[in-house]
């Protein structure tokens, strides 16, 4: 588990551009040539890349530094410098990037391959055959090297998936992404088992598929920071459906759902703009009379309710009945989940 780093802060400096040459051009039959001093090459870029086999941050964990290459001076003959290499950080796909100083997010990497200079490397200096002039035919001067630039950036993974499980500890979402899906997370009967978000990919009907996201349990005041707060709130905001789901031992079904909607609007206002899903967990500790039961005393206690700027009232979210450990529900959930899927894509 120690494997997924979602943050890391690094120090960049680009490289600085070599400066130009001072040179006047010196053959057999021309002892006194004009100038011919080449330009410094550009210092090296700092570079994030998308990378589509990457899934943590890990690999940047212990990468405190990174530094690009120096530009190489200019050279007579006008002979440009080499330009220093560019320093690249490959990273997964879903990362945002931002400055340390400002918090300020500058780019978010969501397309394999896709690529953003982070910081860029110094111009090289013109060499002295830029500065020669009708007045002034052989200038000495050449310009020094642009210096690079250095800076603390802060490297956020927000994890890509179409549905993102939202509940408290031990409300049984580990095991329902390893029934539905080809996740193995670890799960058992005490809070916090999943202490990294687990993907996994579902497969449908039609060879079709779509990617749904374990999320930590959230506590109440986990938008405060308590429990294993916002760290793991930040990668239910890539999602397009969030599953909440309460299981059917729970003393009070829809306060805990209002718990966790409240939760997220604290977060991210946003959030409760995504589509959501009601699911109660666990049916198989319970009976048809006391689903019937709690599915009534529901829907009378959601009808109406709704939270401002919601695109989903709550007398409207959907409301299944599963159990992972007997399969109740299962394909119905699934089904549900594909059509808002495809409804959300229209």
């Amino acid at each position: 588990m120690e494997n997924f780093i979602d943050y890391v802060k690094i120090h960049c400096k680009s490289g600085k551009g070599g400066p130009g040459a001072s040179s006047f051009r010196r053959e057999k039959f021309i002892p006194k040539g004009g100038p011919d001093g080449g330009d410094g090459g550009r210092g090296g870029h700092i570079i994030l890349r998308g990378n589509a086999q990457l899934w943590t941050l890990l690999h940047l964990k212990y990468r405190k530094h990174v530094i690009a290459e120096d530009g190489d001076k200019g050279m007579g003959a006008l002979c440009s410098g080499k330009y220093g290499e560019d320093a690249i950080i490959e990273v997964p796909l879903g990362t945002v990037a931002k400055d340390f100083e400002t918090g300020e997010t500058e780019i978010e990497i969501n397309e394999d391959g896709q690529e953003f200079i982070l910081l860029e490397g110094g111009k090289g200096g013109w060499g002295n055959n830029h500065f020669k002039s009708s007045t002034h035919q052989a200038p000495t001067y050449a310009q020094p090297g642009i210096p690079g630039k250095e800076a603390w950036k802060i490297l956020e993974l927000k994890l890509l998936a179409d549905v993102g499980l939202v509940g408290f500890p031990n409300a049984g979402k580990s095991t329902l992404i390893s029934v539905v899906s080809n996740a193995k997370p670890e799960i058992a009967s005490y809070p916090f088992t999943t202490l990294v978000p687990n993907l996994g990919i579902v497969n449908y009907k039609g060879g079709r598929s779509f990617v749904m996201a374990d999320i930590p349990g959230i506590i109440e005041g986990a938008a405060e920071g308590k429990g294993l707060g916002v760290r793991f709130l930040r990668h239910i905001e890539r999602n397009s459906i969030l599953l909440f789901m309460v299981p059917i031992d729970s003393t009070d079904i829809a306060g805990d759902y209002k718990i966790l909607l409240s939760e997220l609007g604290k977060y991210s206002p946003e959030l409760l703009t995504k589509d959501r899903i009601l699911a109660i967990t666990k049916c198989d500790l319970a009976d048809e009379e006391l689903v019937a039961m709690v599915e009534k005393d529901l829907k009378k206690k959601l009808k109406g309710k709704t939270v401002k700027k919601v695109k989903q009232p709550d007398d409207n979210i959907p409301l299944l009945f599963i159990s992972a450990a007997t399969g109740l529900g299962i394909e119905k959930l699934k089904d549900t989940l594909m059509k808002v899927l495809d409804k959300g894509q229209k």
